[in-house]
């Protein structure tokens, strides 16, 4: 049976931001990582705007309770959080969209457990979206813990475009690296590069598809859509989120909004996660169009 607990409440239930994070086997050293850089950013976007009611949602897709630790991350803030347990592994998708269903919120972050958010980064999103209405959805820059870019907007993509990213020998990805670079819009990316800026508005572009890692979407238009489609398990249902999330509205990547994210590469999680890959893979292509080469 699924259940919610609330662990702290703020002054309204109406939340100006909400927050979803899917717990699933989450190394502890990250989440922990990731729910510290929750709080400084809200801090500092308090800081910025005043007190906004904020909602952190946690989705426990584990079959053991969500330890006292996980209970109390907030505590001490004026973030509200709830957990939501007793649901088994449903999936990704299908985990946030719990959450989903339930916030009362202008905004909702989908968020990894393993993803480092910038201590301006939740002020640069808002600024984002105060002077750009058309846009629904935004996605961040991503580097890794070294501080790389992680090439994680997408181009439509064709089944070879996915072999080279996730399976080819490095030879083939050396042969094909242009192909491979379109594929990930690196050339549209360097050419808005991740700098602080104190208008977000500056520099940013529509790509078609961004990462599952951190969607800020308008809580509205996410509604609208009904979040994920509940038949992706695992991977690809950002893929068809985005491009379901074209069909009413804007789309933005906005390098000003930085994160850090640790995670990603399926074929390196064995043999389990391939085959989640794969069966998804198909739905989406079955869905939206194959494309070969």
């Amino acid at each position: 049976m699924v259940t919610s607990e609330l662990c702290m409440r703020t002054e309204s239930p109406q939340a100006a931001l909400s927050i979803s994070i899917v717990l699933f086997k989450s190394d502890v050293a990250l989440l922990t990582r990731t729910l510290d850089s929750v709080r400084a950013a809200v801090d500092v976007l308090w800081a910025q705007y005043g007190f906004l009611p904020v909602c952190a949602w946690l989705m426990n897709n584990e079959e053991m309770p969500v330890p006292e630790r996980w209970r109390e991350a907030f505590k001490g803030t004026r973030i509200q959080c709830e957990v939501i347990q007793g649901q088994g592994n449903i999936g990704y998708g299908r985990a946030h969209n719990l959450a989903i269903q339930r916030v009362q919120s202008q905004y909702h972050l989908i968020l990894n457990p393993d993803v480092e958010l910038a201590a301006d980064a939740l002020v640069q999103a808002l600024r984002f979206f105060d002077t750009h209405p058309e846009i629904a959805l935004i996605a961040p820059h991503i580097s890794n813990r070294d501080g790389v870019t992680q090439y994680l907007c997408r181009r439509y993509p064709a089944l070879f475009d996915l072999w080279l990213r996730g399976c080819a020998p490095a030879w083939a990805r050396a042969r094909f690296r242009r192909r491979l670079a379109r594929y990930e819009l690196q050339d549209v990316m360097d050419a808005h590069p991740a700098q602080p800026q104190p208008n977000a508005a500056a520099s940013w572009f529509s790509p078609s598809i961004v990462s599952g890692c951190f969607m800020l979407f308008r809580t509205d238009a996410l509604k609208t859509l009904g979040g994920f489609d509940p038949r992706y398990f695992l991977y690809f249902e950002d893929y068809d989120l985005s491009l379901r999330t074209h069909a009413i509205a804007g789309v933005a990547y906005v390098p000003a909004i930085r994160i850090r994210h640790f995670g990603g590469g399926a074929a390196k999680k064995g043999k389990r996660h391939i085959g989640y890959f794969i069966a998804s893979a198909l739905r989406f292509f079955n869905r939206f169009g194959w494309k070969w080469v």
